[in-house]
């Protein structure tokens, strides 16, 4: 379930939404854009202390951001990302080093991750009501972590993979997210546009597509954004485009 069309409506509310997600109530979820946001420009709505933005004005960001979801800041679990295939389990609100894939069985826990190009998962079992978040670029793909996640969740909690809905929110796009051939040397070749002996156009989307299909879930139970974080300046954060003055988006995900 592909998204047809880039819905630039959203932006005045400041919060990306789920086809997919929308059928289940017992779902809160989101994903932050760059727009709306205190922070003075390139920041705009970054939702990272790490980037050099304020620390008052990215506080006063996430506030803005969740109350709009009711989602205290409290009940928040937030992955300190290092492009790894670790996944942990989550049973408590809080910051969780190392990890780049979290999961919980728990209500009213919002599990968050942090993106400005890598791909944020969204996964959600809807008899087990499991929900889970991965953060994946070019190494999460190589490292296999959203294959991990899934295999981890089906020998710990026998789950049945046809019962997993599963969204992949803004990220760069196949348009323009360029690697060298060293990079692209991981990937087949369905992935990749050649554009020089030495730089590839690297499709991640239909890369995590593919192993979920692999995996076992229903093509009807995906939906990919196809909005890039690096071509829609106006909507988004993208380090690969801004470098350092590039601020963090956040996707959030949890049971009520």
């Amino acid at each position: 379930m592909e998204q047809q069309e880039f819905d630039i409506n959203f932006s005045r509310t400041f919060v990306h939404t789920s086809c997919l997600f929308s059928q289940f109530p017992q779902l809160r979820f989101g994903f932050s854009t760059r727009q709306n946001g205190i922070s003075p420009e390139p920041y705009g709505m970054n939702l990272s202390f790490s980037v050099g933005d304020s620390e008052t004005n990215v506080q006063r960001n996430r506030e803005l951001f969740f109350e709009r979801l009711n989602i205290p800041l409290e009940k928040l679990a937030i992955q300190k990302q290092i492009h790894s295939n670790y996944v942990r389990k989550i049973s408590t609100p809080g910051i969780y080093e190392q990890t780049d894939a979290m999961y919980t069985q728990e209500k009213n826990i919002f599990l968050c991750v942090t993106v400005a190009d890598c791909m944020p998962i969204f996964l959600f079992d809807c008899k087990e009501n499991i929900v889970a978040v991965v953060h994946s670029g070019w190494r999460g793909c190589v490292n296999e972590i959203l294959r991990t996640t899934i295999v981890h969740l089906l020998n710990e909690h026998s789950i049945d993979e046809k019962n997993i809905f599963c969204y992949i929110g803004p990220s760069a796009g196949k348009c323009c997210y360029e690697i060298e051939s060293d990079v692209a040397s991981n990937f087949s070749e369905q992935f990749l546009t050649k554009r020089n002996e030495h730089k590839f156009l690297l499709d991640m989307q239909s890369f995590a597509r593919d192993e979920l299909l692999q995996c076992g879930v229903p093509f009807q139970h995906i939906e990919i954004s196809n909005a890039c974080t690096i071509h829609q300046k106006e909507f988004f954060h993208s380090y690969r485009r801004d470098g350092t003055l590039s601020g963090r988006m956040m996707g959030v995900l949890g049971i009520i």
